[in-house]
């Protein structure tokens, strides 16, 4: 069990976004020679693809009169024409053409961001472009691995992304706010750790000879369908900074040895979030749900989607509805449970990647203390 104190309070004040990381900007299959609109972290962005299929991103503000790059169209090999008065760039935001003058100026130029295409994503880098290293992409291998099958969505979240990750750290709001389909009462019960480094915020709890809630009954049957019984439920939460959680789920007969690593008699499935900050008060939430079963059904894989769609649509309610609480309370000071240590890490890994790009809110205010970490 954790050490955190429950009177302990944060603050509920936005800190900003970590720029020098990866975030992602789209579904790869999104990004098409038809330049599209993104906002990341309150910068508008133009993405698009090159004739070779390589996918760029520019700011989405012509050099001339700011007209969104997005609302003109793919030119040649590698360029975007602005839809007001047709000037050219390429993929390195640099003016290639323009209207009745041969002359071109050489301050006609806007900022070119690094892009790295892994695990189905679109990625983009806002921060310093020396420092954009493709090793720092967060893991989700599974997203595009042959041993594992599933597919995911976009949410477009009216709350900071801050909330998502809140959301996410702490499972134990299952039991209340999914209570028709993986929530029940052992998840509040049940003790759990958290261990944490310079970049990542672990959570892990295990649910021993417990009773599967639908989601999990229905998924163990899909694997043995004459399964009746207890099982050993885990959720092992990962967090990488500043914004990826994938979380290791899964449900085994109980008794069968899932807790010393066989999980043979079970099924497990990799939840794969990473929230983009849009806005201070606006994020898109990327996740797919993956399992490493019956990978030839496309049947289990729409069922799956759709079903963690729906728990997802009640998390979307609940966030909408505490950011507007937020927005009318706005010096509100959040008071913190045993259950919110891993979210309190998270928000430390936050601060300290801001304060290392020195975009803290003030260098004067205070760190909020973080947790002890858990036994």
């Amino acid at each position: 069990m954790t050490a955190v104190s429950t009177t302990s309070s944060t603050t509920n004040k936005v800190l900003g976004y970590p720029l020098n990381a990866w975030y992602v900007a789209a579904w790869d299959h999104e990004v098409t020679r038809k330049p599209m609109a993104r906002r990341i972290a309150d910068c508008p962005l133009a993405l698009y693809r090159t004739e070779d299929g390589k996918a760029v991103a520019l700011a989405d503000a012509c050099w001339h009169r700011l007209a969104p790059l997005s609302m003109g169209k793919t030119m040649g090999r590698d360029g975007i024409q602005c839809p007001y008065h047709g000037i050219v760039y390429n993929s390195a935001g640099r003016c290639i053409s323009m209207p009745a003058q041969e002359t071109i100026n050489p301050s006609a130029t806007v900022p070119s961001f690094p892009v790295v295409e892994r695990y189905r994503y679109v990625w983009v880098w806002l921060g310093d472009p020396t420092l954009a290293n493709p090793d720092l992409v967060p893991d989700m291998h599974q997203l595009s691995s042959p041993e594992w099958a599933g597919d995911g969505q976009t949410i477009f979240a009216p709350c900071n992304y801050q909330l998502v990750l809140d959301n996410l750290m702490d499972l134990t709001h299952e039991e209340f706010v999914h209570s028709s389909s993986i929530g029940q009462e052992e998840l509040s019960e049940s003790e759990f750790v958290v261990t944490h480094d310079d970049d990542t915020v672990t959570v892990s709890r295990w649910m021993l000879n417990i009773d599967p809630p639908p989601f999990w009954l229905k998924n163990m049957r899909d694997k043995f369908p004459d399964f009746e019984g207890k099982v050993d439920r885990w959720q092992i939460i990962t967090f990488r900074a500043p914004s990826t959680i994938n979380i290791d789920v899964g449900v085994a007969k109980a008794g069968t040895g899932a807790p010393e690593g066989d999980r043979g008699q079970g099924v497990n499935g990799f939840v794969m979030n990473t929230i983009t900050p849009e806005t201070a008060k606006t994020c898109h939430y990327f996740w797919a749900f993956m399992r490493n079963y019956r990978l030839d059904s496309q049947l289990i894989t729409t069922q799956l989607r759709d079903g963690v769609h729906g728990v997802f649509g009640e998390d979307e309610e609940m966030l909408a509805a505490q950011q507007a609480a937020i927005d009318a309370n706005p010096d509100y000071e959040f008071y913190n449970l045993n259950i919110d240590a891993g979210g309190m890490w998270v928000r430390r890994l936050i601060e300290r990647r801001l304060a290392a790009e020195g975009r803290l809110p003030s260098a004067d205010a205070p760190v909020p203390a973080a947790p002890t970490a858990a036994r």
